[in-house]
């Protein structure tokens, strides 16, 4: 079979092993594989690499993707003729199948060329968000939180040295995973996340509390998805599958600001932004990308398209692309109020 292969939206660690993991079982089984360059974009101008063996034996330790990524959205309304360039491609190429590593918008059209197009695609989860439903964990998340740990570690150093409280953002859109596992990780006295309603005053009065009882410093992680009052009502820039640009929110510095001004609590804040994007990839990602990977050329051996290779329980299993995308995969609230009893002393 001749497979096309891609990663697309942002990068994480981890994209490398799954490659690594798929190439390997795809071509021990005989298939030709194609490398697409830069996401969707690659498929569409037909831009592309012969991948072998020797070219990913190494890259397991390598964080990033070998291949680039991007945004590019064949599905974008008014851009009809990039949808067709990757039809046309795929048929061009003589395409088997089309492999998609990445999260809900790149597998999102993973799915609508197999549900509207009959292309026969096969998805592997990949996000740092840790949002895509139907699976447990994503490939990338467990690293991105490995680094915001470390990061949170070293900033509490600064916080104690000077009494502060210091705001630590971290990404995660409109999920709060990264947030909430860093903040636990990190020993946070609060974590905000665009799934609970903000409580400035709660938040505060706890900070508030802490002081009082001693402890000269304090450690808030905020998820860059939290919802400010009277900011968020305004218009921002939207990417190219319509995701407004939550850096412009400046979550992290607005927070810092109404602590500082309601405490009087010298804060600063920190963003930590692409910083944990960065970097091998942990030994937790490493084994999930790679067990995805080998996941995804069985899919594509048995002709299971339409599938997405995921993590449930210690099973690597397929489910649907449909059901993957239907919905973002959200921290529960039953699960954030578990978390709180940890800012309950």
């Amino acid at each position: 079979m001749r497979i096309g292969i891609l990663t697309g939206g942002g990068d994480c660690p981890g994209l490398n092993p799954a490659i690594r993991g798929f190439v390997l079982s795809a071509v021990s089984r005989g298939h030709e594989i194609f490398g697409f360059l830069n996401g969707w974009s690659g498929m569409a101008e037909g831009v592309y690499r012969k991948i072998t063996i020797p070219d990913v034996e190494d890259i397991v330790i390598h964080g990033g993707t070998m291949l680039g990524t991007g945004r590019f959205n064949p599905f974008k309304k008014g851009k009809e003729a990039d949808l067709q360039r990757v039809l046309d491609n795929i048929k061009r190429f003589e395409l088997d199948a089309v492999v998609a590593l990445g999260g809900e918008d790149t597998l999102g059209v993973a799915h609508r060329l197999f549900d509207e197009h009959g292309i026969p695609t096969v998805g592997v989860p990949k996000t740092m968000d840790n949002d895509l439903a139907a699976t447990d964990f994503t490939f990338g998340f467990d690293s991105a939180v490995s680094v915001a740990t470390d990061c949170i570690d070293r900033l509490r150093d600064t916080a104690k040295s000077h009494n502060r409280v210091m705001v630590v953002e971290v990404m995660g859109r409109h999920a709060g995973w990264v947030a909430l596992y860093a903040g636990i990780s990190g020993g946070a006295d609060w974590i905000t996340l665009p799934e609970v309603d903000l409580d400035l005053d709660e938040i505060c009065a706890h900070l508030l509390k802490v002081r009082a009882r001693g402890k000269n410093f304090s450690i808030v992680v905020a998820s860059e998805g939290t919802v400010l009052p009277k900011v968020d009502d305004a218009p921002r820039e939207l990417d190219n599958f319509g995701h407004e640009i939550l850096g412009e929110r400046r979550v992290g510095e607005t927070l810092a600001r109404e602590i500082e001004h309601r405490t009087q609590i010298e804060t600063r804040f920190a963003v930590l932004g692409h910083v944990v994007r960065g970097g091998a990839p942990s030994v937790f990602d490493r084994v999930l990308a790679s067990r995805l990977g080998v996941k995804a050329a069985e899919l594509v051996e048995n002709r299971e398209f339409g599938k997405m290779s995921a993590l449930q329980g210690n099973r690597i299993v397929a489910v649907d692309l449909k059901e993957a995308v239907a919905s973002l995969k959200t921290v529960p609230l039953e699960l954030y109020a578990e978390v709180k009893g940890l800012f309950a002393y």
